[in-house]
């Protein structure tokens, strides 16, 4: 579900694109979805992640920018501007903090080497960074049609990949703390029978 709400206004932008053949249409209506997606959150929750209100800030201001200049280029540079922020985020992380922000995220769930966690960190920083840089190069080199369904499909699809190969790397800590949890249950449930 979390994931149907993460992408939601993207899709909202595309249909809208789809629908009307109009960029700065389908922008004016991303910046209401991306409020409700956000205040939805909010209300839901209680809390809302830093790269939600990150990705909230750009589309008001680069999307605003849009409409208010009747110019694509803004809204186009936002997935690269965002991504960017992100790899640095991430890399900043990775750098002077003790642990980084993605073993923040999960390292709480899971035991896995600091190595393994540095690895998985600087492969999202590339990642962040190959996706921001390919944003570009779809925008200035094919049509705005293109761009509107690479922006759905493509970066969605190559976060897709990425959150999958995570998972496969991840995935011999993921089984090992699943056994733990398991072998733990079953300690639990000798003890309590006499």
């Amino acid at each position: 579900m979390k994931l149907l709400i993460d992408f939601l206004p993207i899709v909202i932008f595309f249909a809208v694109y789809k629908y009307t053949g109009d960029i700065i249409i389908a922008t004016a209506v991303l910046i209401p979805a991306t409020i409700l997606q956000i205040s939805y959150v909010w209300l839901r929750t209680k809390k809302i992640e830093k790269m939600h209100l990150i990705t909230l800030g750009f589309v008001l201001v680069l999307g605003g920018a849009t409409i208010i200049f009747n110019d694509k280029t803004f809204i186009q540079w936002k997935p690269t501007i965002v991504n960017f922020i992100f790899a640095l985020a991430l890399l900043g992380s990775q750098i002077f903090a003790e642990r980084s922000i993605i073993e923040r995220m999960f390292g709480n769930n899971l035991e896995v080497p600091k190595t393994s966690w540095r690895t998985i960190g600087f492969a999202w920083v590339l990642f962040f960074i190959f996706s921001g840089l390919l944003n570009l190069y779809v925008a200035y080199n094919f049509s705005e049609e293109d761009w509107v369904n690479f922006k759905l499909f493509g970066l969605t699809g190559l976060s897709f990949i990425a959150i999958f190969l995570t998972i496969i790397y991840l995935y011999p800590h993921l089984k090992k703390a699943e056994e733990e949890a398991e072998a733990q249950n079953k300690a639990q449930i000798n003890k309590q029978d006499p």
